[in-house]
């Protein structure tokens, strides 16, 4: 990250959200006071909506909404480096840089949406649909100088949600339905051993059939559904499976099924789907699946940007003499937690 005049040093770029506390964001700028020439030093943390590429523009108005942005002096320093409490990695940076080397300190707001982006289409080269995080190092007579890409040093980042495991709650969700020319209802349960899943683990689905009426149910399915809601600038929905298991089970008229179904949301699985929302990705590294947005309380739900969300789904065919009929979504299970990189929280609500 060295250029001409400024340098970066951090010792993360992911930053954990626990919904009490955030990670703060701490580095260390390197500067050359020489090729400097009297100008100052700026950091820049920024939060940034983008819906299209960075530089699309469309009747003067640019699909990009800047939703926090601080920036801070550090050279010329306003305050004595030897007199501020500096955080252990500053505490070594600042030993091996020498004089020349200055910290800097950002806390997150509150209100704050964490990193998710789209995955763009192998056809999508330069597009993207991001809340992203930045670090912005640059030189200038003012901080609202226009910033110069030849003064200036960006380091991408990452704000990811945390929720610790809880397994006291059990999500199950039921319901009965009365089909057309059948006395009786088909009862159907579904149920999750737990709250919180983690990344590579299975995510066991419980289901239960009672069938009191006079057709016969076949074709069930299970899925883990992601819901994609874009809501500055449009209201774009996306529904995605992440993960889903087809069967040829049948549950004749007047017997009942009890069976786990096993599945794996994972996006080693959904590799170059169009749409899918991720943790955000630094590059071309690695990344997750989104997280799903938890919105905080007194936060205005725009602010997010975008909202993620996760839901099982339960699919079934009861045929007839002469006709079959489908039943989508007996009940939808809003899987309300969080991906992040070790942990995929799925709270089940009916």
């Amino acid at each position: 990250f060295l250029v001409i005049q400024v340098a970066v040093y951090m010792a993360k770029r992911d930053f954990m959200d626990y919904c009490d506390f955030v990670d703060p964001v701490d580095g260390v700028i390197l500067i050359d006071p020489v090729q400097l020439k009297g100008k100052k030093v700026y950091v820049m943390l920024s939060c940034t909506f983008r819906y299209g590429h960075q530089d699309m523009d469309v009747m003067g108005v640019a699909f990009k909404r800047d939703l926090f942005m601080v920036t801070r002096q550090v050279y010329p320093e306003l305050q004595d480096k030897e007199k501020l409490t500096h955080t252990k990695i500053q505490q070594k940076l600042l030993r091996k840089l020498g004089e020349n080397a200055f910290p800097f300190f950002f806390e997150f707001p509150d209100n704050l949406p964490c990193s998710v982006c789209l995955q763009p289409g192998p056809l999508d080269v330069g597009k993207k649909c991001a809340v992203e995080f930045e670090v912005k190092a640059f030189s200038g007579e003012n901080r609202d100088d226009r910033i110069d890409k030849q003064s200036s040093v960006c380091l991408s980042i990452r704000k990811i949600h945390f929720t610790p495991e809880d397994s006291k709650v059990v999500p199950v969700a039921e319901t009965s339905l009365e089909l057309l020319m059948s006395e009786k209802p088909l009862h159907v349960k579904m149920s999750l051993p737990k709250e919180t899943f983690y990344h590579g683990e299975p995510v066991k689905v419980t289901v239960e059939i009672t069938n009191s009426s006079s057709r016969n149910v076949k074709d069930i399915s299970v899925s883990v559904e992601q819901v994609t809601n874009i809501i500055l600038y449009s209201n774009d929905k996306y529904i995605k499976s992440v993960a889903k298991e087809e069967t040829d089970d049948t549950v004749p008229s007047g017997t009942s099924l009890r069976k786990d179904y096993t599945l794996y949301p994972l996006l080693a699985h959904n590799k170059d789907r169009r749409g899918l929302a991720l943790d955000g990705r630094l590059k071309h590294e690695d990344t997750n699946l989104a997280s799903s947005t938890i919105v905080k309380q007194e936060v205005l739900r725009e602010v997010q940007g975008i909202l993620v969300s996760y839901k099982v789904v339960v699919r079934m065919m009861a045929s007839g003499e002469s006709d079959d009929m489908v039943f989508e979504e007996f009940k939808r299970a809003y899987l309300k937690g969080v991906f992040t990189e070790t942990m995929m929280n799925l709270p089940l609500r009916p």
